[in-house]
């Protein structure tokens, strides 16, 4: 592998709630070189520093809600963690885009801030932000409000094809800008009883009669080497898998299958 790939927690957070250590261990031992955080919460975040490093596990990011940003000492808590980039996981606009000028305006001032405390922020997107306004889209107005120097990319591949989009040609337009990419994969099927927006808390209404459904890597409908050679060539440092809901088996044995598929050609 060209690449580190690491795992995504958020992907076992069932398995993380009733052993965390032992979770981490068990993802070490599947051959993740890495992990992505996806939040710290009221846990100690250098107990979670000490974890890692007793596992052996590298960890760089973590998934943070902005109302939590924006609380009095988040940044110092998430660089206790030793983490270089703290990731706007979603964020809502709303149909009409009412809240995108407030929205930008917020990502700015968390960029911001973050960079203060020795962070880089990154945005992590669905597919809505490939909504257009004024001829372009949301995600690209993001990205050309907020200067690269204080905010990088977070591509999700998955929301990317899904919103009709090619995970390719975006981390062609973000080259340099993109030091961590979320590998996803997933099927559609009209006879799945499944909605893409079911964990983000978006209605059923605003995909109705979408079957989805989210899949190991290399189980989907997703061109995984091309997608990996796009992430070398745009200059990403880390691959990170996510698969937010394993409906067929234990998350577990999903996040293997999704190593076991990396590991199993050169790229």
């Amino acid at each position: 592998m060209t690449l580190p790939v690491g795992l995504q927690l958020y992907s076992v957070r069932d398995d993380l709630g009733a052993d965390y250590f032992g979770t981490l261990k068990k993802v070490k031992e599947m051959g993740y070189e890495a992990v992505e955080l996806a939040g710290i919460g009221k846990r100690d975040p250098i107990e979670i520093r000490k974890m890692l490093n007793e596992v052996g596990l590298f960890c760089n990011s973590s998934h943070c809600p902005t109302a939590e940003m924006e609380e009095e000492g988040a940044f110092e808590k998430y660089k206790a963690a030793g983490l270089d980039y703290i990731v706007v996981p979603w964020m809502s606009y709303g149909s009409d885009h009412r809240r995108l000028a407030e929205n930008l305006e917020l990502i700015k001032k968390l960029a911001t801030e973050a960079n203060k405390h020795g962070l880089t922020l990154l945005y992590h997107n669905h597919d809505f932000e490939f909504e257009r306004e004024n001829g372009k889209t949301i995600l690209d107005t993001i990205y050309d409000y907020v200067p690269a120097d204080l905010l990088q990319t977070e591509l999700d591949t998955c929301w990317v094809k899904f919103a009709g989009s090619d995970p390719c040609e975006l981390l062609k337009q973000y080259k340099g800008r993109s030091p961590i990419v979320h590998l996803k994969d997933f099927w559609e099927d009209a006879e799945f009883d499944a909605c893409p927006y079911d964990l983000i808390g978006k209605t059923r209404e605003e995909r109705e009669n979408e079957g989805f459904e989210f899949r190991p890597i290399g189980h989907g409908i997703q061109d995984i080497p091309a997608i990996l050679k796009a992430s070398i060539d745009a200059g990403a440092g880390w691959i990170i898998v996510e698969q937010d809901e394993s409906k067929n088996r234990p998350a577990l044995e999903s996040a293997k299958m999704s190593i076991d598929y990396l590991r199993s050609f050169e790229w």
